[in-house]
């Protein structure tokens, strides 16, 4: 390699002696536009031997040539503006802060490359599942794992590029020990200042294996119900019923209780009260509930249960029970019996409709020798 170094210099120095007469920063120029142009055509010729070794394997690694071409092209470019500066005319100090510039980049570049590398892995285990389907439990746990590990190592490779690329810049290179380390006043600065990220860092590395909650969930958080959309490296988005989105932190679902609707599966058991008179016959009522619910295209055909839940003063509390297959079927159900039974009630059973009563004892005074309520005139005296 030396030798090969030697040869370059001794032949741009003959080169610079048959034109002496352009300025020295025209022949560095020139050296180094001349060693880039090299690296573009490098970069043609590997990624043309790299596409026809990959054409024949799997779609991943067909995909990860292609996102790395524009990543090699930098490489490439970088690595013959160091060789162009490295044989150019251009002073030692100057030469050595250039391609301490260049490998600072360099490095920034491979991490780009890696991070390109870890988009495809997730994209291609992400396309065995599909989370359009109506029972897209596994789907939703591989798709949270994946997003929440993939953003985690994003992050964690981003910090160890910038501490390696800092490291090879002396005046940088105790940010980088900081960075990679956590020592030093730097370090503690920066991990004082990071502690809210790194705690939902760890956060989403507890969601991800344990998975109390999954993409497309339908949770209640802070009273609002509505469903998990997106998990980030440090928050989640929760779409509301109503199309409003609430961010949380990812800290917030490990430390505070909230209600998972689809933990396990997405069925649910939907309620509707209603309140009936005394005299309501209960079983006419249950077959009316029966028939309602089995001529249901909502309802899933597992639980369907109508009870006496109550007794008040006045009235009997009911309690219609049904199932469905999610969440917002379970309401659409709960809306439709609710409807049909209060229809049926005033159809076909109205004696079961709440009724107040009064009654007076044998020898008291008739409504109509009750003394007059305030406002109002009295019997009329012909």
């Amino acid at each position: 390699m030396q030798d090969t170094r030697s040869d370059l210099i001794r032949q741009i120095s003959d080169l610079r002696r048959e034109v002496a007469w352009l300025p020295e920063w025209a022949v560095i120029a020139l050296v180094v536009a001349a060693f880039v142009g090299i690296g573009w055509l490098a970069h043609k010729l590997v990624f043309a031997i790299l596409r026809r070794v990959v054409k024949d394997k799997d779609v991943f690694w067909r995909g990860v040539v292609e996102r790395a071409r524009m990543k090699l092209r930098v490489m490439m470019i970088l690595i013959g503006v160091g060789i162009g500066v490295s044989v150019s005319p251009l002073g030692l100090e100057a030469s050595n802060d250039v391609r301490a510039v260049l490998l600072f980049l360099f490095i920034l570049t491979v991490g780009w490359l890696i991070s390109g590398v870890l988009d495809m892995w997730s994209v291609m285990h992400l396309r065995r599942y599909n989370i359009a389907v109506e029972d897209n439990l596994l789907a939703r746990k591989h798709l949270t794992q994946t997003r929440i590990l993939q953003r985690v190592a994003k992050v964690v490779l981003a910090i160890v590029t910038v501490g390696l690329a800092l490291m090879t810049i002396a005046g940088f290179r105790q940010w980088g020990v900081s960075l990679l380390a956590s020592a030093g006043v730097v370090g503690i600065i920066a991990g004082l200042a990071l502690q809210p990220i790194l705690t939902n860092m760890v956060a989403g590395i507890q969601i991800a294996l344990t998975q109390p909650i999954r993409i497309d969930d339908a949770v209640i958080v802070e009273n609002e119900w509505g469903n998990i959309e997106e998990i980030t490296a440090t928050y989640v988005v929760v779409k509301l019923w109503d199309w409003r989105r609430m961010v949380l932190p990812l800290s917030w679902f490990i430390t505070n209780p909230f209600q998972n609707w689809t933990r396990e599966n997405a069925r649910l058991i939907g309620t509707a009260m209603f309140y009936v008179d005394y005299e309501a016959p209960i079983d006419r009522l249950r077959e009316g509930f029966e028939s309602i619910v089995k001529a249901s295209k909502l309802w899933d055909g597992d639980v369907q249960v109508l009870q006496v839940t109550d007794i008040t003063d006045r009235v009997l509390q009911v309690r219609c029970l049904a199932s469905a297959r999610s969440a917002p079927v379970a309401f659409d159900l709960r809306c439709e019996i609710r409807e049909k039974m209060m229809a049926f009630m005033r159809d076909q059973c109205p004696e079961a409709l709440p009724r107040d009563r009064l009654s007076w004892e044998q020898g008291s005074a008739s409504p109509a020798a009750l003394p007059p309520r305030a406002g109002e005139s009295g019997p009329s005296i012909a």
